[in-house]
Formats: C-alpha cells, sequence, structure tokens
C-alpha cells in the first residue's frame, strides 16, 4: 500500500480533485437533478455518519465526565454530613457520660454530708509497670489540690491518693501502687486492717489486706473500704472486695487478697476530694 500511494498517491489527489469540482459544478447547475444529489448524498453520507458518531461520542464523554464530577462533589458532602454526625454522636455519647457521672456524684455529696468538696478532673496519662502504677490529672495547687488527697470516682469507689501535685497537674497512686497503704475495714465483719500495694500482685491489679486479727473469717466477695481511722483519709470509702484469703510462710497470720473494684485503664474521668469532716 505504501508503494501504490508513492507511484500514484499524485494521481490520486488529482482524480480526487477533479472529482470534487465536477460534483460542485454539477450541484451548482443541476441542483433539482436527482442523480446527481443521490450521488452527493452517498459521498458524503459515510462522512455524515462518521461526524454523527463521533459527535454522540463526544456527547457521552462529557454527559459521563458530568455526571462523575458530580457524583464525587456529592459523595464528598456525604462524607462531610457523615463525619459531622458521627461527631454529634459521640459528643452525645460523652454529654450522656457526663450526666450520669454528675447524678451519681450529686448522689453521693446527698449521702456523704462529710465529703464537702471535691474537684472533678481528667486523665491525661495513665502508667502502669512491674514498680508503679499512677494516674496523672488536670488539676493542681491552682484548683486547691495537695498532696495525699484521695481521688475517687462519682460512686464513691476509691482510685487513690495524690502524691505529687504541679500548678495545673497532679499525680495519683493507684490502690495497686506499692506505695499506696492506708487503713481499711472489712464491712460485713467490722475486722480493721490495712490494704496496701503489693509487688507480687500489682501485675494482677490486685493489693493486700495486711495486719488482720487472729482468728479473723473473711468470705469472697466481703466488702473493704476505708477506716477513716486516725483522720488521714475519708472513711467509707469502697476499696475494693476479698477475692481470696491466704496464710504468710509462718503460717501465724492471715491476708487477703482484694480485688479493687475500680477498673483503672476504663477511667476518664474523676472526682478529688480536697476536704472532709472527720466522722467519729
Amino acid at each position: 500500500m505504501k508503494e501504490f500511494l508513492k507511484r500514484y498517491g499524485l494521481w490520486v489527489l488529482f482524480a480526487a480533485a477533479v472529482l470534487s469540482v465536477v460534483l460542485a459544478v454539477l450541484s451548482v447547475f443541476s441542483t433539482t437533478s436527482s442523480p446527481l444529489v443521490n450521488l452527493a448524498q452517498t459521498v458524503t453520507s459515510p462522512f455524515r455518519a462518521a461526524y454523527t458518531a463521533v459527535h454522540g461520542w463526544l456527547a457521552d464523554k462529557q454527559n459521563y465526565y458530568e455526571d462523575t464530577t458530580a457524583l464525587k462533589a456529592e459523595n464528598e458532602e456525604l462524607k462531610r454530613q457523615i463525619s459531622e454526625m458521627e461527631a454529634e454522636v459521640r459528643q452525645a455519647q460523652s454529654d450522656r457520660a457526663e450526666n450520669r457521672r454528675l447524678r451519681e456524684l450529686l448522689n453521693l455529696r446527698e449521702q456523704r454530708r462529710d465529703l464537702s468538696d471535691f474537684e472533678a478532673a481528667t486523665i491525661t496519662e495513665h502508667s502502669t509497670s512491674n514498680w508503679t502504677s499512677y494516674l496523672t490529672l488536670n488539676r493542681g495547687t491552682d484548683h486547691g489540690v495537695e498532696q495525699n488527697d484521695c481521688v475517687i470516682t462519682e460512686r464513691g469507689e476509691l482510685v487513690g491518693v495524690v502524691s505529687e501535685v504541679g500548678a495545673n497537674w497532679c499525680t495519683v497512686l493507684n490502690l495497686i501502687d506499692t506505695d499506696t497503704s492506708l487503713g481499711a475495714l472489712v464491712f460485713r465483719t467490722d475486722d480493721i486492717g490495712v490494704a496496701e500495694g503489693d509487688f507480687s500482685l500489682m501485675s494482677r491489679g490486685r493489693l493486700r489486706l495486711d495486719y488482720l486479727p487472729a482468728g479473723v473469717q473473711l468470705l469472697n466477695g466481703d466488702l473493704v473500704m476505708t477506716s477513716g481511722l486516725g483522720g488521714y483519709y475519708p472513711s467509707g470509702l469502697v476499696i475494693g472486695t476479698v477475692e481470696e484469703v491466704q496464710t504468710d510462710e509462718s503460717g501465724a497470720t492471715s491476708y487477703a487478697i482484694l480485688a479493687p473494684s475500680v477498673d483503672f485503664d476504663a477511667l476518664t474521668q474523676v472526682f478529688i476530694i480536697k476536704s472532709f469532716d472527720i466522722v467519729d
């Protein structure tokens, strides 16, 4: 084909030009001649069909582009609306949880008139290792927080004790921390002991109830609270429940393993007891 065009290409172009001129002349002088009109229609028909096909293809592509663009814009708008609704749902859940905590705290205030001054605090850090377990709160001396203040949940469950205080932060040793030690009372039996952290139990999220009186008869599930003896801490704050009773290596004394009432990892907000009245 290439050889043919090289040899006869000029003649083909010349013949096509002549044919075009003849058809044009004939169409001018014989516009009413049906054979010529038919011939012109026949010659130009493929070109018209091609033009129509190309025009239709371009129109389809343009419509597809416009539809795709519109769908993308609509999809982005729907994503934005969904994101806003999800944020509203999260805020509503947070507000409900906050309202529940405040209602329970109000009930606690009514039941515990001796706990006169609370400071709500948000937990900014959880830290647990083999050696320590503590929380960092967003309240400090600017808010009247002091070292050794007790930290509780809205239900009166003891979380721990403030160990360090800054201007707008404080560190709270959790109940299971090895440096925690406070007087405890078994609610059912009125037995007195000391609840304290233990290295071997901290990894299990447990603490010990030591210095129990001889012949103590504890049961699994017995409720243990702060005793309030000495006036260092308020009385009646829930520490946890007896999980098991064991005898020390000498066999002379018993101690209990306590399960705290608080799930430290699940906490987001707590309440600091800044002052309390000693109840005899």
